[in-house]
C-alpha cells in the first residue's frame, strides 16, 4: 500500500511517516465516543485514512504500542465516515495486569464497546479489517499469522465510498507513541456465508 494515499482527519501535532511505517504521539483528551452510557460525545482522536468504493476487501495493519500507560491509552483501525457514524478496534490500557481489546460500533450517532481482556504485556496487534457492501468483520492476530473474530456489523451510512485507516488516542491526561506497520490491501479474506440461505422476502 502506498501511504501517500491516505490523508489526515484531525492531523496529529507529532507523527512522522517512515516509507510504510507511521508513528504517532497523541496528545491527551483525545477520543472517539458517542453517547452511550457515559452520555458525553468525544470527536477529536485524529485519523489517518484512505478512501475506496470497492465493495469486497480487506485491509491489514500491525500496531505497536509499547510506551501505552494510561488507562485507555489506545491504538489500532478505524472506519471514519463522520462524527456519527464510524468504527474503530484497538487494545486499550487499563493497568499493570490487563488490557481490553475491543471494538466500538458507531451508528447514527450512538457509539457501543465490546471487549474482552488480555494481558498488559501484550504489546504488538495485527488488525484484519475486511468490507462485504454495507457488511464489516474485524478480527485481529498476535503474531500476524492467525486471525480471530472481534466482530461482525452493519454501518447504516457504509455502502458507498469509505475511508479507514488507522488511529491513535489518549483520553484521559496521557500521551504515548504509537506504531503502525505492514499495511496490506488484499482481496477480501471475509468469504460469503456458506450457511441458511437469506429469507425471501
Amino acid at each position: 500500500m502506498d501511504i501517500k494515499n491516505f490523508k489526515w482527519t484531525r492531523e496529529p501535532s507529532k507523527y512522522e511517516i517512515l516509507g510504510d511505517r507511521v508513528e504517532v504521539v497523541t496528545k491527551p483528551h483525545t477520543d472517539l465516543w458517542q453517547r452511550t452510557y457515559y452520555h458525553f460525545r468525544n470527536d477529536n482522536a485524529p485519523v489517518l485514512q484512505m478512501q475506496s468504493d470497492e465493495h469486497y476487501f480487506s485491509f491489514v495493519v500491525k500496531t505497536q504500542f509499547n510506551e501505552s500507560h494510561r488507562r485507555f491509552d489506545q491504538c489500532g483501525i478505524v472506519m471514519y465516515l463522520d462524527s456519527d457514524n464510524w468504527l474503530k478496534a484497538s487494545v486499550e490500557y487499563e493497568n499493570d495486569e490487563f488490557q481490553h481489546l475491543g471494538s466500538v460500533v458507531t451508528n447514527n450517532g450512538y457509539s457501543d464497546w465490546a471487549t474482552t481482556e488480555i494481558g498488559a504485556d501484550v504489546k504488538t496487534v495485527w488488525y484484519r479489517f475486511s468490507r462485504r457492501q454495507d457488511d464489516y468483520c474485524v478480527e485481529c492476530s498476535f503474531d500476524g499469522k492467525k486471525y480471530q473474530q472481534m466482530r461482525i456489523c452493519h454501518m447504516f451510512n457504509g455502502g458507498g465510498k469509505i475511508s479507514f485507516g488507522i488511529y491513535a488516542c489518549s483520553p484521559e491526561d496521557s500521551s504515548f507513541k504509537a506504531e503502525f506497520s505492514n499495511f496490506q490491501l488484499t482481496e477480501c479474506q471475509w468469504k460469503a456465508h456458506d450457511g441458511q440461505q437469506p429469507d425471501k422476502i
